[in-house]
């Protein structure tokens, strides 16, 4: 019988033995970094003598990958930065701000002045913000708004769903409404008349921001002078529709917003052509979450206190991790949702969203919700991003081990948007120590960062 892991080890030392490898890092570069030529490393890293040489091996080769992304990440970052773009030539911030009903925070502040200086230096601004949610990022995007349109320049902000879309368009208006900046809202529901209508305002300038979904970057969308985009949840789009938007301008500033957490690092290489502000600051005011873990014997406890909350005129939110119901005992947000309609709930206005509805069914739901038709939304993780209702107070979890932790406190950002107390509570019957570890976290924190 062929010892097939003996065979292989055979194959790839005699390859490496025969084959002279290029050297790609220069020897300047080795010589400050006290690394070891690639032949060496190679050789080492499967077939070390000492537990030194593998070290060095070791280290040579994570230096080499970490320098080929770095030179790769300045080569696009150069490409960009060759450009030329819509130079801001009057810095209106001081007057965006004496507008506003509201103190800015310091980190909005500070990240608006990054942008600002960006913008002004005769190169497309290419930043991804990230900020936390309930940290304030739209007031960031209405603040450079306000400063394009003060300079003759539209902006575009593009959002996944209809719904945020909508809540953008409503923020965005009454942060401005003193500042003379006038908005429009394009999104694929409106009638034909109506995009008509707004488009040939885009046009013609009439509109200084226009805030849409998709419906955006269609060929007949034209601007008179598009000088800034704004993508809002930019993992939602792919990085061709992002393009598309930036080519109906003339090499707009681009400014990314996102409020899931990152650490710092892995957006460097997810992000590697944009600049990165963090907001991590929350504006006074905001409400605290209050987080708890408990297993499924207080389901009851947990339905007859979202009944009080419903009773106060709030609304709530219970997430589960599946569509319909499998093999396994976790029991599917389908199922679920007619379980408490026709039991615990019944009486009550329910209703379900989850990713296999259509679009126009799930902005249906998020609409009727947001309205305050419905009492309480059975759903899956689709709730994550683009549904902001300041009235719901309340969510509940299932299974919550099933899901990432950077995904819980997501989910949870759903709710303390509003001037009510919220509280999320964290159903999972695991007794695995990390589980309980893990959720613990969730418990003890409210820091997106943290939690990355």
């Amino acid at each position: 019988m062929i010892n097939t892991e003996k065979t292989l080890e055979k194959l790839v030392k005699t390859a490496l033995l025969s084959v002279e490898m290029p050297e790609i890092l220069p020897q300047t570069v080795r010589d400050e970094n006290g690394l070891c030529d690639i032949n060496y490393a190679l050789l080492n890293i499967h077939f070390p003598k000492t537990k030194e040489s593998f070290e060095r091996a070791k280290k040579r080769l994570v230096f080499e990958e970490l320098f080929c992304l770095q030179v790769a990440l300045s080569v696009i970052k150069s490409k960009t930065h060759s450009l030329s773009g819509c130079v801001i030539k009057h810095n209106t911030f001081e007057k965006f701000k004496s507008s506003l009903p509201f103190s800015l925070t310091d980190a909005q502040t500070r990240v608006i002045n990054e942008c600002i200086t960006d913008m002004c230096i005769g190169r497309p601004m290419n930043r991804l913000i990230q900020g936390d949610v309930g940290s304030g990022k739209t007031v960031v995007a209405a603040a450079l708004c306000c400063l394009c349109a003060e300079n003759g320049f539209q902006s575009a902000l593009m959002a996944p769903t209809e719904i945020l879309a909508e809540q953008h368009f409503n923020t965005l208006s009454k942060i401005t409404e003193n500042s003379g900046i006038r908005c429009g809202l394009l999104t694929g529901s409106l009638t034909k008349k109506q995009k008509d209508a707004v488009k040939t305002q885009l046009k013609n300038g009439v509109i200084d921001v226009i805030i849409g979904t998709h419906a955006l970057i269609v060929n007949d969308v034209e601007f008179q002078n598009l000088g800034l985009v704004i993508t809002d949840e930019q993992h939602r789009f792919g990085a061709n529709q992002r393009g598309k938007l930036s080519e109906k301008g003339h090499n707009p500033h681009t400014l990314v917003m996102s409020a899931t957490p990152i650490p710092q690092t892995l957006a460097f290489i997810l992000y590697g052509d944009l600049d990165i502000s963090v907001i991590d600051e929350y504006p006074k005011g905001r409400q605290k979450i209050d987080t708890y873990c408990v297993d499924s014997s207080y389901r009851t406890r947990i339905y007859n206190y979202i009944k009080r909350f419903i009773a106060a005129g709030r609304q709530g939110y219970i997430v589960c991790p599946l569509v319909e119901e499998n093999e396994t005992d976790i029991t599917s947000a389908n199922e679920y949702y007619k379980k408490l309609s026709q039991g615990e709930f019944k009486g009550y206005s329910l209703g379900l969203l989850h990713g296999k509805m259509s679009a126009k069914d799930k902005e249906t739901v998020m609409r009727k919700f947001a309205m305050g038709e419905i009492q309480l939304l059975i759903s899956t993780t689709v709730i994550e991003v683009g549904i902001d209702v300041p009235n719901a107070v309340v969510m509940v979890i299932e299974n919550a081990e099933r899901f990432g932790l950077s995904q819980l406190h997501q989910l949870r950002g759903r709710i303390g948007r509003g001037e009510y107390k919220s509280d999320c509570i964290l159903i999972s019957d695991s007794d695995s120590p990390d589980t309980q570890k893990r959720l613990e976290i969730i418990k003890q924190s409210s820091d997106g960062f943290e939690i990355a």
